[in-house]
């Protein structure tokens, strides 16, 4: 199987996006598309979800308030009960003074007061009795009217209540579905990566695979031929292979999308990229790097192959120094070319082209 790095160019240009939106929910691309395809299913789902919500919600309701309504009762009896076992408690008290002799002036002002006291009570409590009842369970009926207004509400507008109830998710569900539309172009340049990218994997180990290849050069390239300062170069995919490097850029576009004036050609950015990396890949210092065999005419030339890849359709003309196929052409193609370097320097080719691309910025002084 062919060996790989990195991961896709879109797929990762396509993360940031979402990640810069606060999207975390998706770990593949199958998942963004499923998301995209079952849209109006999910849409469906949360409604139908917060509809059951709201009548689970309403029946609660009901079953707390009839629970209230008896603990309440239960309260009020009790507290009743309370009040009046104190009254009693008090006329007993009151009773036993009144029923008491006592000689001694002190022992009658003590009755006294005793009498005074107890009647001071029993008036108190009997006046504020059903205050006091009320306070017992006025927590209860607090709870009670707040419950009882919401299922108010729900049994009068329950439509109402189920659109408050999913305006949140949907809203963010909208939202998700909103910005992913707008990374279409990111989506479906992802999936013809993908589809490249399992085509390759198909190659034995003696084939490497780098994708989203990307690097600045410092300072710029100068490309004579098309008077062009070059300062970055970025490709979906260099293959390394015996046969020696190929440079793959996909296409995923329609017959209509070739036709699109406004869509720009994949062919200049293959050419500048395949120009800085000949100019990278064949001087001395990375011949010295690379340590290729000799040939006895002479040091041998990595030679670079651009490819142009469109996964649905690809036009009838032919450009210079580009190869356009489809994707069901691509491996007949790499592999009717001949190995000319050895599995040790295929694998160095590998190794340096990964190392510049980890590297980022290149010193081209």
């Amino acid at each position: 199987m062919c060996r790989t790095y990195n991961t896709i160019g879109s797929l990762t240009t396509l993360k940031l996006h979402l990640n810069d939106n606060n999207i975390y929910d998706f770990k593949s691309l199958k998942e963004v598309i499923d998301f995209q395809n079952s849209y109006p299913t999910f849409r469906q789902q949360i409604i139908t979800t917060h509809k059951e919500l709201i009548e689970q919600e309403k029946n609660s309701l009901l079953t707390d308030l009839q629970e209230l309504d008896s603990t309440i009762e239960i309260q009020k009896q009790q507290a009743a009960q309370k009040l009046i076992s104190e009254i009693d408690k008090l006329k007993q008290d009151l009773d036993f003074s009144v029923n008491n002799g006592y000689t001694n002036f002190f022992q009658k002002l003590r009755k006294n007061y005793i009498q005074w006291n107890c009647k001071r009570k029993i008036k108190n409590i009997e006046s504020n009795f059903d205050l006091e009842v009320t306070k017992s369970f006025k927590n209860l009926v607090d709870i009670r009217k707040v419950k009882n207004e919401r299922f108010q509400f729900i049994t009068s507008q329950f439509n109402v209540a189920v659109e408050e109830s999913y305006k949140k998710p949907l809203s963010e569900i909208e939202r998700k579905k909103s910005v992913i539309d707008r990374l279409n172009s990111f989506i479906y340049g992802a999936l013809g990566e993908q589809k490249v990218v399992k085509t390759l994997e198909a190659l034995s180990d003696e084939y490497f695979l780098i994708n989203d290849f990307s690097i600045s050069l410092s300072p710029a390239i100068y490309n004579s031929k098309e008077d062009d300062y070059i300062k970055s170069i970025q490709i979906d995919h260099i293959l390394v292979a015996p046969a020696g490097v190929f440079l793959i850029e996909t296409k995923n576009w329609s017959e209509k999308s070739l036709e699109n004036l406004s869509l720009h050609s994949p062919v200049h950015q293959i050419k500048r990229t395949s120009f800085v990396l000949f100019k990278l890949l064949n001087n001395e210092i990375s011949n010295f790097s690379l340590r290729l065999k000799n040939h006895h005419w002479g040091d041998k030339k990595i030679s670079i192959k651009n490819l142009i890849v469109l996964t649905n359709t690809k036009p009838k003309e032919e450009f210079q120094y580009v190869k356009i196929l489809t994707l069901n052409e691509l491996l007949g193609y790499i592999k009717y070319f001949k190995p000319v370097f050895s599995t040790t320097e295929t694998q160095r080719i590998a190794e340096f082209l990964i190392k510049i691309n980890n590297q980022k910025t290149i010193e081209t002084r």
